[in-house]
Order: structure tokens, then C-alpha cells, then sequence
């Protein structure tokens, strides 16, 4: 299986990305994943469930330690495209 997740770390600064902000960025980049996007307002990851998964468990607890006072994410599954899945090829 795999998942997509988009997520946001609060509170915002315009001026300058928060301590929590460049923590979650620095969990995502440095995860197994095979997608990373981060933006100022939002950022998307996208893997395999179990390294999605653990990347959101360490983002949730370490953005928290530096100071986010609120976390949203949607999480999605995605069509496994990968050759030999289920309806995925040969």
C-alpha cells in the first residue's frame, strides 16, 4: 500500500519559518520516502505505508517538542502502480 500526506505545522511566522516547521521539513527530507514536497503553506509526502507512517509518528512528536501548537494532515491512500500489484501490470 501507499500513502499520501499533506500536512501543516502551526503557528505560523511569515517572516521566518518556525523552529517546529524546520523540524518537520528535516524529518520528511531525511525519511525513506519517495516524494517530498515543502512549501511555506503546505508540504506532501508520498511512500510506502510503513515509511509513511513512521515519518508521521517522528513528525508528530518532534514538531510538538519544537513548538508547534497544532498539526494537520489528511492522509490518502494511493493506487499501487508498482509492477507485479494487484491490477498493477505484469
Amino acid at each position: 500500500m501507499r500513502l499520501r500526506v499533506e500536512f501543516t505545522t502551526e503557528p505560523f511566522d511569515l517572516d521566518e519559518a518556525p523552529r517546529h516547521a524546520l523540524v518537520a521539513r528535516e524529518v520528511v527530507q531525511s525519511a525513506p520516502l519517495d516524494s517530498v514536497d515543502v512549501g511555506p503553506f503546505g508540504n506532501t509526502v508520498e511512500g510506502r505505508a510503513e515509511d509513511v507512517l513512521d515519518a508521521v509518528q517522528a513528525l508528530l512528536r518532534d514538531s510538538l517538542g519544537a513548538g508547534a501548537t497544532r498539526i494537520s494532515l489528511q492522509l490518502n491512500v494511493l493506487a499501487d502502480t508498482e509492477p507485479g500489484a494487484a491490477g498493477g501490470g505484469a
